[in-house]
């Protein structure tokens, strides 16, 4: 499997939110625009904890220290959603007793 390589273009400038999106600002002047569902963590996290965000990975990742959320231009750029946790096997379930 390939990676894609990043330029220094595709640093973050930027990250706004909607209702329903993540949008990240790069300095070409792109944006990446993907839906906020697929990032629970920041979906389920209050406005004031996804603004609270800062520039990491050498300026290619984006870090919410309050919910321990990490994203990066290039899983933004491959449109790639957090991974899916799964859940416990039918008969796991924990004793709400």
């Amino acid at each position: 499997m390939g990676t894609l390589a990043l330029r220094a273009d595709e640093r973050v400038a930027g990250v706004e939110f909607t209702d329903e999106t993540l949008s990240v600002a790069l300095h070409d002047g792109r944006s990446i625009s993907v839906p906020l569902l697929w990032y629970p963590r920041l979906a389920n996290a209050s406005p004031a904890e996804r603004q609270n965000w800062e520039i990491a990975g050498g300026g290619y990742g984006i870090h919410w220290p309050e919910i321990d959320e990490d994203l990066n231009t290039e899983g933004l750029l491959r449109g790639a959603p957090a991974p899916r946790t799964q859940s416990a096997p039918a008969g796991d379930s924990p004793n709400l007793e």
